[in-house]
This record gives C-alpha cells, structure tokens and sequence, in this order.
C-alpha cells in the first residue's frame, strides 16, 4: 500500500489548491527571471542590428549608448583612408515623446543615412513595408505602435509616412524603435523656435551649427584586418575613441543596465528564498495536520520508514505539481508584461532542481516532528 497516495487522494482537492498556490509564486520567480533575462536581450537589439566591427564615438567618451557623444558627420569619408576600412556610417540616436493614435509613448529615433553603406534595419524585423528610400518624410516604426503601412504621423511642422513596420526593435529600456533619415532626425533635434533662432544671432550665435553632428560613425573592415589594429590607427589618426562590438555590448551591460539588472536578480533571488520558507512552512503544516493519523500508524506498527516515505513523496509530488502549474502560469501571463520576457527552458530546469531540494529539505522538519511522535497519542495518552 502507498500511504502517500492514499493520504493525497483522502485530501485532493486541498493538495491541488496548495500546489497551484504555490505554484503561482514560482510563476512569478520564472516571470522576474525572464524581465532580467529580456533587459539584457533589449539592451544588445540595436547594436546587434546594426553590427559592425568599430564604433566611433568622441574623444574621452563611452558612447554613445553608455554616455553622451558628438562627432562631425563628414568623418565617416575621412575614415575611407585608413587601411582596412571597408564601410561607414553615421548615426544619431535621440528619446522622444513619440505620438500614438491616442497617446504618447517614450521612443527612440534612429537617424541614418539611408543612401548610406550600412543601415540598422534588420531586414529580419522588417515585417511589413520596405526600407526607407527617400531623404525626408518617411518612417519606419515598430509593430508595438500599432500604426499601419501608409499611416501619417506629425512630428513638430512635418508629417510622415509610415513605409515599414518592424517587429521586437526596442532599445536598452524597452522603448521601441523608430527609424529616419539622418536629415530628418536632424531636424527634430536641432529644432528652434524662432524666438531662440532671434536670441542665438544677437548673441553671434550660427543657427543649427550642431546640425552637422552625429553621435556616432560605424565602421565594418574589409576581410582580414584585425579590429583592434585599426581601431588603434584611427583614434591615433583622428584623436577619436574606438571600441570594437565587443566593447559596446560590454558597456551596455556594465554601465547601461546595471543597476537594473542587480535590482531585479536581487528581487529574483528573493522571491527564491521566500518560495523556499513557504513550500517548508506548508509541508511541516500538512504533516502537524496528520499527527494524529501518524500516532495511529505507528500505534497499529507501520515503521518510521514507510511514514517517513510517505512524507517525501508528498513533498517531492506537491514540489512538482506547483513547478508544473508554475509554469502553466507563467507562460500565460508572460506575454502581457510591457517589456520583453524571455522565458529560458535553462532557468526552468535549475528553478526545478532548486524546488525539489528545497521541497526535500523543507520536509525534514516534518519528518523530525513524525519520529519524536509518540504512539501514545493515537489513544490520547
């Protein structure tokens, strides 16, 4: 005879209620793991995107995604002469509150040149629409925005076209991603009210004398050439920082989304150790629950050993029933989260294996109290 089956099947609906409680709690621990794991994934879209071998940022800067960059937009040619250089870029990245049909949403804008040799559109992403082929007034935005192919959009005095619609372009905070030309984006950043324009020739001022600024130039190297080398000869040639892909992605990591990320592994790590006390404190009730049929049993001569069993395998099946419907749980709700959550089957294996051990170890307590019983009490001894 399986005591634990007996004793599961006598109480079954309370066993399930207990399981899927618990179990929402560690749909939770899957849910925050997957917020940590989607902020590191969003962090590293655009640059992945774009991909190129070297960015160009301003001297004595980490930009320009970790910090703040500035460097004329006619570098990019100058860059053409030195060994290795195949293709370059410019680019401008600036957040904006950006319209929604009955909104407005925090959004990136990426300025390219899209004549130029190297574009950011993933053509992966690109979902419906086409690139951008004129120099002014059109947009590619994200599928998120809910605009449609042919939409028009007004941003400041100018309306846009919506030519194509991307899917999962977000930037390092979760905000999407639209895309225009570098002129255009130019444009929005630079923009002065008349007054101002007034006020900055009085003071001797040049209107838009930023205007001719980008935040940074990539550069892809022809097939052969070392990515440090000539990284090394171009800020030794033109007093710029360089960093490699490599170098980027670590930025974004270490000085983008840092303290976020610890924030919620912290959380995370939390939530563990909660759910762990919980699942400990619900195994050593259900087992004080059953002292008395317990008294019986041993009073009646079944061994320590068989009602120990019982309470393992009713620990072990309650840790699987709520990692079960943990999951269940997670997997429906996940999609309705503002961020990206990336549910890793990784991180649903260990999150398993730190149930079972925590389920096991929680059930000694339990099982402590069911060996100290005395037999006595079965007849109120």
């Amino acid at each position: 005879m399986n005591l634990a089956y007996k004793d599961i099947k006598h109480t079954l609906g309370k066993f399930l209620i207990t399981a899927m409680g618990v179990g929402m709690l560690l749909g939770v621990v899957l849910i925050m793991i997957g917020v940590y794991r989607g902020m590191i994934y969003d962090a590293k879209v655009l640059v992945n995107d774009i991909n190129p071998d070297l960015w160009v940022v301003q001297e004595d800067k980490m930009g320009p995604f970790a910090e703040s960059s500035k460097i004329h937009r006619d570098l990019k040619n100058y860059l053409k002469s030195v060994e290795g250089v195949d293709k370059t870029a410019a680019y401008t990245f600036q957040t904006i509150e950006f319209p929604l049909k009955t909104k407005f949403t925090k959004a990136m804008i990426v300025g390219y040149d899209v004549f130029g040799e190297i574009t950011p559109i993933n053509p992966k992403r690109l979902i419906k629409g086409r690139n951008i082929n004129k120099s002014h007034y059109e947009i590619v935005v994200t599928d998120k925005m809910r605009y449609k192919i042919g939409d028009k959009i007004k941003l400041l005095n100018d309306i846009y076209t919506v030519v194509g619609i991307t899917h999962g372009t977000v930037d390092s905070g979760g905000n999407p991603i639209v895309y225009m030309s570098l002129s255009d984006a130019n444009k929005i950043q630079f923009n002065y009210t008349n007054p101002r324009i007034r006020n900055d020739r009085a003071r001797g001022i040049k209107a838009n004398r930023d205007s001719d600024l980008v935040n940074t130039i990539v550069v892809k190297l022809k097939k052969g050439y070392l990515s440090d080398l000539v990284a090394k000869n171009i800020k030794k040639e033109f007093n710029k920082n360089v960093f490699t892909q490599k170098d980027e992605l670590f930025f974004l990591s270490r000085h983008v989304i840092e303290k976020s990320s610890k924030q919620i592994g912290s959380f995370t790590v939390i939530l563990i150790i909660v759910s762990t006390i919980i699942i400990g404190l619900i195994i050593y009730t259900m087992t004080l629950e059953k002292m008395k049929e317990i008294a019986i049993m041993k009073l009646i001569g079944i061994p320590n050993s068989k009602i120990v069993n019982m309470i393992l395998q009713e620990t072990v099946v309650l840790g699987v029933l709520a990692f079960i419907s943990g999951n269940i749980f997670s997997h429906l709700i996940y999609n309705k989260f503002p961020k990206r959550v990336l549910l890793d089957l990784n991180d649903a294996e260990i999150l398993f294996v730190i149930v079972l051990v925590a389920s096991i170890l929680s059930s000694l307590i339990g099982i402590y109290k069911v060996i100290k019983v005395n037999p006595q009490e079965a007849i109120g001894g």
